[in-house]
């Protein structure tokens, strides 16, 4: 594995949430979107920094059993989206927020299947304990980060949803299979450290 530069990493992200142009999902429309929040939790390991992913349960009525960062929707009463992203990694994983350093932001993620995600991209710092909630994510597992951001490893492909031909990146993993909004906001912060994000 290898190591990022985390200023770098902090000089590419936005600074306030839903600032600058969102990334749109194929698909995504012009319907009301829900307003969701994840944590872009990069893990600093002794042989290199990882990206800490759950995988959601079969039976959840959104994305099951898909890889997803560790996140949900806003609530009424959360101040803010690392409020969010802090509140539901803690219930969803029990990663609690005294390991966490929040660097910044990528830009708004809206989603086919209706919501407006804020990236909340931060540096996790072991040692710490995990305790997933069962219901909700069946196995959390971390990926090096040096994979995910390298273009080489983002795959394209298609399917069918709804009656059009939709196509997505996926960064396959193992037996994993990362796609989706996730792979899009890994695309999202690969091309920002890239220099094409602005």
């Amino acid at each position: 594995m290898s190591f990022i530069d985390i200023d770098r990493l902090r000089a590419s992200l936005l600074r306030e949430p839903a600032h600058g142009e969102p990334v749109r999902e194929q698909g995504s429309g012009d319907q009301v979107l829900a307003p969701a929040a994840v944590l872009f939790p990069i893990v600093e390991r002794d042989d290199g920094h990882t990206v800490l992913f759950t995988q959601r349960t079969a039976h959840l009525r959104d994305h099951a059993g898909q890889v997803s960062f560790p996140g949900g929707r806003v609530e009424a009463d959360d101040p803010s989206p690392v409020h969010t992203a802090l509140r539901e990694t803690e219930e969803e994983i029990g990663l609690g927020r005294e390991h966490v350093e929040v660097l910044g932001f990528l830009p708004e993620y809206l989603t086919s299947t209706g919501f407006a995600v804020t990236p909340v991209v931060a540096l996790v710092r072991p040692p710490f304990e995990l305790a997933v909630d069962p219901f909700e994510v069946a196995e959390a597992f971390e990926v090096p980060l040096a994979f995910l951001l390298d273009p080489a490893n983002h795959k394209r492909h298609s399917l069918h949803y709804r009656g059009a031909l939709h196509h997505f990146y996926a960064m396959p993993y193992g037996d994993y299979f990362i796609w989706g909004a996730t792979a899009g906001m890994i695309r999202a912060l690969s091309e920002r450290l890239r220099g094409n994000g602005g």
